[in-house]
């Protein structure tokens, strides 16, 4: 507990005032939310934040709409969807309990737009009573309704939220994969590389798009143990087999000591050593939307 703390400490120090009292950066918004030409469709809200829609189903994942996150941290970049510019939500996923993916203020202001919040397992104790409903699922465990089936995959991260809980909260963290009118999405969340990434592939042989971690890198030493860099996050592209890849969880709070554009520029890097066609790897801007897959 100790070394996470003071590790935490040093990640965050060369923030300064800039992650303190800066103002996040003005972006574009798309004239379209919902697409009537798309069947697969990505919007980076930043962060983890991305609105995602498969056919006539939109959901949205880890949403954060506030300018700080654990009141410490501000947003570099402003969200790339208000919460008023977002339709109605069949669901949102919440990939673990650290307050820049669980974020009570953000569910406050998308709370009438939510049908329904799927959680890591042990996430519900830690979910204030809202209008929603919202379940628990255990790894490989699934989630269905009308159509759509939503399965819990193992990831490599933390679950504890408070650092009191450090020592007791062992789950509250997943990856998800989302299948509809087969169409396959995978999220991440936040995640170490191992053998999960392949181990996910052997149950979902085709994914359509994967929206993947490239950051924190910085001091590697200490975010390896429960985040990706640039290079492994391409490996667990590769390994997923997944057609198309969207990078997340960069260049919006800075929890790491990386520089702005550093993970992109590592994972452009990346993707020419591994071979893998970058055509495949989306690297939007936030508020940028890419269609993957369109209406015939």
């Amino acid at each position: 507990m100790r070394r996470f703390v003071l590790a935490s400490l040093v990640a965050f120090a060369p923030l300064g005032c800039a992650a303190l009292f800066g103002a996040p950066a003005k972006v574009a918004h798309p004239a379209v939310v919902v697409r009537k030409d798309a069947r697969l469709a990505v919007t980076w809200v930043g962060h983890a934040t991305a609105l995602v829609q498969m056919d006539d189903k939109v959901f949205l994942t880890d949403p954060v709409f506030t300018n700080t996150v654990g009141m410490v941290v501000r947003r570099s970049v402003e969200p790339g969807l208000t919460p008023e510019e977002l339709p109605r939500l069949d669901f949102a996923l919440v990939s673990h309990l650290h307050p820049d993916h669980l974020s009570y203020g953000s569910l406050d202001l998308v709370e009438k737009k939510v049908g329904h919040l799927l959680m890591p397992w042990g996430g519900l104790a830690y979910l204030p009573s809202y209008s929603f409903d919202a379940s628990e699922l255990m790894p490989w465990q699934s989630w269905e309704r009308g159509g759509v089936r939503v399965t819990a995959v193992p990831v490599q991260h933390t679950g504890f939220r408070f650092g009191a809980d450090f020592e007791w909260m062992r789950e509250g963290y997943t990856g998800y994969v989302v299948q509809y009118h087969g169409l396959t999405v995978y999220f991440g969340g936040d995640t170490a590389y191992d053998d999960h990434f392949s181990r996910t592939r052997e149950r979902f042989p085709t994914i359509d798009v994967a929206l993947v971690p490239i950051g924190p890198i910085e001091p590697h030493d200490f975010m390896r143990t429960w985040h990706v860099d640039p290079a492994e996050a391409v490996q667990g592209f590769v390994d997923l087999g997944a057609k198309a890849m969207v990078p997340v969880h960069y260049d919006t709070f800075f929890n790491g000591r990386d520089a702005v554009g550093e993970a992109p520029r590592q994972l452009r890097e990346a993707v020419l050593r591994h071979g893998v066609d970058p055509e495949r790897v989306a690297v939007l801007k936030v508020g940028e939307q890419r269609v993957f897959v369109k209406k015939e």
